[in-house]
């Protein structure tokens, strides 16, 4: 349960990132995750914490 709610959590933050960066919707946001996911064969869980460490790292 802990486990799916931090990967909720990431998504999530992972969408106010390309939200924030693409200027796109919320829906649209979460579009882009899922077209990433299918074109890489990589969880949805996993490409968002891609965008978000990147973008910590970045900091």
């Amino acid at each position: 349960m802990r486990s799916a709610l931090g990967t909720r959590d990431t998504i999530g933050q992972a969408k106010g990132l390309l939200m924030q960066r693409c200027g796109v919707d919320a829906a649209r946001a979460f579009v882009m995750l899922r077209t990433l996911s299918q074109d890489l064969n990589v969880t949805v869980a996993r490409i968002a914490e891609r965008i978000v460490e990147d973008h910590t790292a970045s900091l």
